[in-house]
């Protein structure tokens, strides 16, 4: 794993803090999905109920109940919400295996592999119905804004990502900018709607909501660092799927634009050869340079970035667990 400089102080951070802390909201998070994903159309549990139970971490259902309760909120309407996010992030990642012609999710097969395209895109879209009923019965406008907001821009992250898939002249900002919107907009958005859903002053949503960018941001630029170094065994899913797709994420673009091997490079994202060998020299390369410590160290500043927005908060078990988390997304095998 790529060594990690100024990190937590203490060892061997993780999500353990946060789950056991909401332990009854996660088991009721859970429940409500449960129910809310069954229809009479077998098909659509039998999916649906397959990828959730592969073993995610419903890491955005708990930052929306965190979020809620670190601004003091007693009530229950986060629960409903928490699934709400888990079934948008859910859609897309269906609609994503298809997209992306995956096999693996968590170590097991992806539903399209399993069933079909079309099946899991069906699901995906019934899913994302099914998350805009539970805004709706929220009956908060600032919540359905935010939520609707964030699923479009979700897909326009997707779509910016497949329209420069190859492309070796992507700059940091743009991709930055790609990840900001498919990625990061969702973790925002489920920690905003925390902040809403307990009324919480402008200055608190705007600190939460920063915290899910900057984190989301983080989770991100770590699997670009895990498709190339991380343990397969571990990941849950083929090590350089990212290569053998054509996506060109950070490490790829400061090894180029460093110019480690700039003709191995256009060979293998615009000349398509991209087998083992390639992938192999790829990884070889991505280390040589310092690009995979590199998009590591940009982690690391978007994680100082989101414990800074906490600041506003006073010290609690719950601020303690959250900042765990941050740190935990420098440190994850998965």
């Amino acid at each position: 794993m790529i060594p990690i400089l100024n990190s937590h102080p203490h060892s061997a951070p993780s999500l353990a803090s946060l789950t056991s802390l909401l332990k009854t909201q996660l088991n009721a998070i859970n429940a409500c999905i449960l129910e809310k994903m069954q229809s009479p159309v077998t098909l659509i549990p039998q999916i649906a109920g397959y990828l959730i139970s592969l073993g995610g971490k419903r890491l955005r259902p708990l930052l929306t109940v965190a979020s809620a309760e670190l601004c003091g909120y007693e009530g229950t309407r986060h629960i409903q919400l928490a699934a709400c996010v888990e079934f948008i992030h859910t859609a897309t990642l269906l609609h994503d295996d298809v997209v992306d012609e995956s096999t693996l999710r968590r170590g097991m097969s992806t539903a399209n592999a399993l069933w079909s395209n079309k099946a899991s895109v069906l699901v995906g879209d019934f899913l994302f119905s099914r998350a805009f009923e539970l805004m709706v019965n929220d009956g908060s406008l600032d919540v359905l804004q935010i939520l609707s907001q964030a699923s479009s821009t979700i897909a326009e992250g997707e779509v910016m990502q497949l329209a420069s898939s190859h492309d070796l002249e992507l700059s940091q900002e743009t991709y930055l900018k790609i990840i900001g919107a498919k990625t990061a907009r969702l973790f925002s958005a489920a920690t905003e709607v925390g902040a809403v859903v307990a009324n919480a002053d402008a200055s608190k949503r705007k600190a939460l909501a920063w915290f899910g960018h900057t984190l989301g941001i983080a989770f991100q630029l770590m699997d670009d660092v895990l498709d190339y170094a991380a343990d397969q065994e571990k990941l849950g899913k083929a090590i350089g799927d990212d290569f053998r797709e054509g996506k060109v994420t950070l490490p790829v673009i400061l090894a180029y634009e460093k110019g480690a091997d700039s003709s191995f490079w256009k060979e293998a994202f615009e000349g398509g050869v991209r087998d083992e060998g390639a992938l192999a020299h790829a990884t070889r390369l991505l280390r040589e340079s310092g690009s995979l410590l590199k998009t590591n160290h940009i982690a690391q500043d978007f994680v100082n970035q989101a414990l800074e927005s906490l600041k506003i908060f006073p010290k609690s078990h719950l601020k303690e667990a959250l900042q765990d988390l941050a740190y935990f997304s420098l440190h994850r095998e998965v």
